[in-house]
């Protein structure tokens, strides 16, 4: 009887200060509301008129190709201009010049990107309108012409390449312009070169998401397991498969 008497005691004794606590005052509606910071006003991109701008760039994007030269290019061999060729507003893959890359390097980014496979069909599977656009210059989200045409499901149009299969195909026919909008965040890597997060990517292609925040394991190579490198910011690079797949209107925003 004692135990249960000092067990009732306790109790009673928390409840007591229970109620002894300050209450909270009396909430508004307007004590959750936020009034600072305010957002930073971006005006964002229109759709051109013209169907060769495609999406204007939002007023805090870096535009890397407006369709009128390279000049924020270069070759990723080895740094001296890029050689692909301009024209109708789009860089098209010049036989032989190899992959091209930003001067200009990120780490967390919004990236839109459109390209075009061509129109006249040559080859099957990979042989295709093959191209691939490596995020920091290491991960590549394939670009392929993936309509009505069957190869491995991880390295079709909008994989990232032999890691993750896109969720559905929702390629274009060869010849017409397509969409990659990508959100991107770099991986952390301690000061020993471990990963402590992976890199992450959203891609929605043509409108609709195919990667949704999937983790990239590492770099994407056409033979062998994906392999961790420490590394920091990096370019967008864009590969030669020597195929003339072309790119028009690309801008990037860092976030």
């Amino acid at each position: 009887m004692k135990k249960r008497s000092l067990t009732l005691g306790l109790l009673a004794c928390s409840a007591g200060l229970a109620l002894a606590q300050p209450q909270p005052t009396k909430q508004t509606p307007e004590s959750t509301e936020v009034w600072e910071p305010v957002p930073r006003v971006v005006t964002p991109g229109n759709l051109s008129p013209s169907t060769a701008s495609g999406m204007t760039a939002p007023s805090d994007a870096i535009v890397l190709f407006d369709g009128k030269n390279l000049d924020s290019w270069v070759s990723a061999k080895d740094g001296s201009a890029a050689k692909w060729t301009v024209g109708d507003g789009a860089m098209t893959v010049a036989k032989g010049a190899g992959d091209v890359r930003t001067k200009q390097e990120f780490e967390d980014y919004q990236l839109h990107i459109e390209f075009r496979t061509p129109a006249q069909v040559e080859g099957t599977g990979q042989g295709r309108g093959n191209s691939g656009i490596f995020m920091q210059g290491r991960y590549e989200l394939q670009v392929l012409d993936s309509y009505n045409n069957r190869t491995y499901s991880n390295g079709q149009a909008g994989s990232i390449y032999k890691q993750s299969m896109p969720m559905v195909n929702v390629s274009r026919k060869p010849g017409e312009w397509q969409t990659y909008d990508v959100i991107y965040t770099a991986p952390r890597f301690n000061k020993d070169g471990q990963m402590l997060f992976p890199p992450y990517i959203t891609v929605i292609h043509n409108g609709v998401i195919v990667q949704n925040h999937t983790a990239i394991r590492g770099t994407t190579p056409y033979v062998g397991l994906p392999m961790v490198q420490p590394h920091g910011k990096g370019p967008i690079q864009l590969q030669d498969h020597n195929n003339p797949t072309s790119y028009r209107n690309i801008w990037i925003r860092e976030i």
